[in-house]
Protein backbone atom coordinates (compact mmCIF):
# COMPACT_ATOMS: atom_id res chain seq x y z
CA UNK A 1 0.00 0.00 0.00
CA UNK A 2 1.14 3.30 -1.00
CA UNK A 3 0.77 5.98 1.36
CA UNK A 4 1.72 10.16 1.74
CA UNK A 5 5.24 11.02 3.31
CA UNK A 6 7.17 13.84 3.13
CA UNK A 7 4.98 15.56 1.12
CA UNK A 8 2.12 15.22 3.25
CA UNK A 9 3.74 17.94 4.75
CA UNK A 10 3.14 19.99 2.26
CA UNK A 11 -0.92 19.11 2.37
CA UNK A 12 -0.17 20.85 6.06
CA UNK A 13 0.96 23.99 4.43
CA UNK A 14 -1.56 24.72 2.60
CA UNK A 15 -4.71 26.14 4.66
CA UNK A 16 -6.57 24.02 2.64
CA UNK A 17 -5.55 21.02 4.29
CA UNK A 18 -4.80 22.14 8.10
CA UNK A 19 -8.30 21.44 10.21
CA UNK A 20 -9.66 18.46 8.16
CA UNK A 21 -8.91 14.65 7.91
CA UNK A 22 -7.46 13.97 4.52
CA UNK A 23 -6.90 10.49 3.05
CA UNK A 24 -4.50 10.22 0.43
CA UNK A 25 -4.73 8.99 -2.96
CA UNK A 26 -2.32 6.32 -3.14
CA UNK A 27 -3.06 6.10 -7.21
CA UNK A 28 -1.89 9.83 -7.66
CA UNK A 29 0.65 10.35 -4.76
CA UNK A 30 4.66 9.54 -5.43
CA UNK A 31 7.70 10.19 -3.53
CA UNK A 32 10.44 10.08 -6.80
CA UNK A 33 14.51 11.20 -6.93
CA UNK A 34 16.95 11.79 -9.32
CA UNK A 35 20.95 11.31 -9.20
CA UNK A 36 23.55 11.73 -11.94
CA UNK A 37 25.00 8.83 -13.59
CA UNK A 38 28.51 8.82 -14.75
CA UNK A 39 28.15 12.46 -15.06
CA UNK A 40 26.25 12.17 -18.04
CA UNK A 41 22.66 11.46 -17.21
CA UNK A 42 19.87 11.13 -14.32
CA UNK A 43 18.53 7.88 -12.95
CA UNK A 44 14.93 8.26 -11.32
CA UNK A 45 13.88 6.18 -8.81
CA UNK A 46 10.93 6.16 -5.88
CA UNK A 47 9.81 4.84 -2.80
CA UNK A 48 6.57 2.53 -3.06
CA UNK A 49 6.37 2.65 1.09
CA UNK A 50 5.81 5.63 2.91
CA UNK A 51 3.37 6.30 6.22
CA UNK A 52 2.53 10.41 7.49
CA UNK A 53 1.08 11.99 9.68
CA UNK A 54 0.01 15.38 9.96
CA UNK A 55 -1.26 18.37 12.17
CA UNK A 56 -2.20 21.52 11.38
CA UNK A 57 -3.97 25.59 12.51
CA UNK A 58 -6.01 26.51 9.30
CA UNK A 59 -5.46 29.98 10.52
CA UNK A 60 -1.27 29.62 11.27
CA UNK A 61 0.19 27.37 9.02
CA UNK A 62 3.35 28.35 11.12
CA UNK A 63 1.92 26.05 13.89
CA UNK A 64 1.72 23.00 11.06
CA UNK A 65 3.58 19.91 11.43
CA UNK A 66 4.31 16.52 10.08
CA UNK A 67 5.62 13.43 10.50
CA UNK A 68 7.24 11.28 7.70
CA UNK A 69 8.56 7.42 7.54
CA UNK A 70 9.90 5.73 4.19
CA UNK A 71 10.41 2.17 3.60
CA UNK A 72 13.88 2.10 2.28
CA UNK A 73 13.47 -1.40 1.03
CA UNK A 74 10.71 -0.02 -1.23
CA UNK A 75 13.41 1.62 -3.41
CA UNK A 76 12.23 1.13 -7.25
CA UNK A 77 14.57 2.61 -10.06
CA UNK A 78 13.38 -0.25 -12.79
CA UNK A 79 16.51 -2.14 -12.15
CA UNK A 80 16.47 -5.11 -9.81
CA UNK A 81 20.15 -5.06 -9.70
CA UNK A 82 20.28 -1.69 -9.19
CA UNK A 83 17.98 -1.32 -6.34
CA UNK A 84 19.79 -4.41 -4.65
CA UNK A 85 23.36 -2.71 -4.84
CA UNK A 86 21.00 0.69 -3.22
CA UNK A 87 19.83 -1.55 -0.48
CA UNK A 88 22.88 -2.36 0.53
CA UNK A 89 25.57 -1.55 2.95
CA UNK A 90 27.45 0.66 0.08
CA UNK A 91 24.10 2.63 0.08
CA UNK A 92 21.49 3.19 2.65
CA UNK A 93 22.09 -0.16 4.32
CA UNK A 94 18.24 -1.16 4.60
CA UNK A 95 19.01 -4.01 6.53
CA UNK A 96 20.56 -1.61 9.61
CA UNK A 97 18.31 0.97 8.53
CA UNK A 98 15.11 0.36 7.09
CA UNK A 99 13.46 3.80 7.19
CA UNK A 100 14.33 7.37 6.34
CA UNK A 101 12.31 9.91 8.52
CA UNK A 102 11.28 13.73 8.53
CA UNK A 103 9.77 15.76 11.17
CA UNK A 104 8.77 19.15 10.56
CA UNK A 105 10.32 21.95 12.67
CA UNK A 106 9.27 25.38 11.38
CA UNK A 107 6.85 26.24 8.13
CA UNK A 108 6.93 29.95 6.42
CA UNK A 109 4.76 30.97 3.93
CA UNK A 110 6.82 31.94 1.02
CA UNK A 111 3.65 33.38 -1.26
CA UNK A 112 0.40 32.72 -2.88
CA UNK A 113 -0.32 28.61 -1.94
CA UNK A 114 3.99 28.35 -1.65
CA UNK A 115 5.55 27.35 1.69
CA UNK A 116 8.88 27.06 2.93
CA UNK A 117 8.88 23.59 5.05
CA UNK A 118 11.73 23.46 7.48
CA UNK A 119 12.74 19.65 9.30
CA UNK A 120 14.91 16.92 10.61
CA UNK A 121 15.77 14.36 8.09
CA UNK A 122 16.73 11.19 9.74
CA UNK A 123 18.85 8.64 6.52
CA UNK A 124 21.37 5.97 6.79
CA UNK A 125 21.33 6.96 10.89
CA UNK A 126 21.69 10.47 9.97
CA UNK A 127 20.11 13.51 11.61
CA UNK A 128 20.18 17.14 8.93
CA UNK A 129 18.13 19.56 8.76
CA UNK A 130 16.47 19.89 5.35
CA UNK A 131 14.18 22.67 3.33
CA UNK A 132 10.88 21.77 1.24
CA UNK A 133 9.81 24.07 -1.10
CA UNK A 134 6.30 23.59 -1.12
CA UNK A 135 3.32 24.59 -3.65
CA UNK A 136 -0.43 23.75 -2.80
CA UNK A 137 -3.38 23.35 -5.11
CA UNK A 138 -6.46 24.79 -3.92
CA UNK A 139 -9.74 22.17 -3.04
CA UNK A 140 -11.46 20.92 -5.81
CA UNK A 141 -14.45 18.46 -6.62
CA UNK A 142 -13.68 15.23 -7.90
CA UNK A 143 -15.44 12.73 -10.14
CA UNK A 144 -17.90 11.57 -8.04
CA UNK A 145 -18.62 15.11 -5.89
CA UNK A 146 -15.52 14.60 -2.98
CA UNK A 147 -13.30 17.46 -2.22
CA UNK A 148 -9.84 16.75 -3.44
CA UNK A 149 -6.32 19.24 -3.06
CA UNK A 150 -2.97 17.92 -3.72
CA UNK A 151 0.74 19.09 -3.32
CA UNK A 152 4.01 19.06 -4.14
CA UNK A 153 7.41 19.39 -2.36
CA UNK A 154 10.88 19.56 -3.55
CA UNK A 155 14.66 19.65 -1.84
CA UNK A 156 17.97 18.62 -2.98
CA UNK A 157 20.44 16.99 -0.34
CA UNK A 158 23.88 15.81 -0.58
CA UNK A 159 23.87 12.14 -0.01
CA UNK A 160 27.18 12.53 1.56
CA UNK A 161 25.74 14.79 4.41
CA UNK A 162 24.21 11.75 5.19
CA UNK A 163 26.91 8.90 5.53
CA UNK A 164 26.10 7.47 1.96
CA UNK A 165 29.44 8.16 0.46
CA UNK A 166 29.74 4.99 -2.29
CA UNK A 167 30.82 5.85 -5.62
CA UNK A 168 33.91 5.20 -8.11
CA UNK A 169 36.11 8.03 -10.01
CA UNK A 170 36.03 7.44 -13.90
CA UNK A 171 39.33 7.64 -15.81
CA UNK A 172 38.55 10.44 -17.64
CA UNK A 173 37.28 12.68 -14.32
CA UNK A 174 34.00 12.88 -12.81
CA UNK A 175 32.47 9.64 -10.35
CA UNK A 176 29.69 7.34 -11.29
CA UNK A 177 27.16 8.56 -9.08
CA UNK A 178 26.74 11.95 -8.54
CA UNK A 179 26.49 13.73 -4.66
CA UNK A 180 23.38 15.39 -5.07
CA UNK A 181 19.61 13.85 -4.63
CA UNK A 182 16.87 16.20 -6.11
CA UNK A 183 13.23 14.76 -4.32
CA UNK A 184 9.78 15.42 -5.69
CA UNK A 185 6.98 14.32 -3.69
CA UNK A 186 3.37 14.82 -5.01
CA UNK A 187 0.58 14.11 -2.85
CA UNK A 188 -3.19 14.08 -3.51
CA UNK A 189 -5.85 13.82 -1.01
CA UNK A 190 -9.40 13.38 -0.28
CA UNK A 191 -11.15 14.89 2.22
CA UNK A 192 -13.04 12.57 4.86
Amino acid sequence: MRRPTLVLLAALAAPAFAQSTWEIDPAHSNVQFGVRHLMISTVHGKFTTFTATATGDENDPAHAGVQASIDVASIDTGDEKRDAHLKSPDFFDAEKYPTITFKSTKVEAAGDRRFKVHGDLTMHGVTKPVVLDVEATPEVKGMRGETRAGARATTKVNRKDFGISWSKSMDGGGVVVGDDVEVTIDVEAVKK
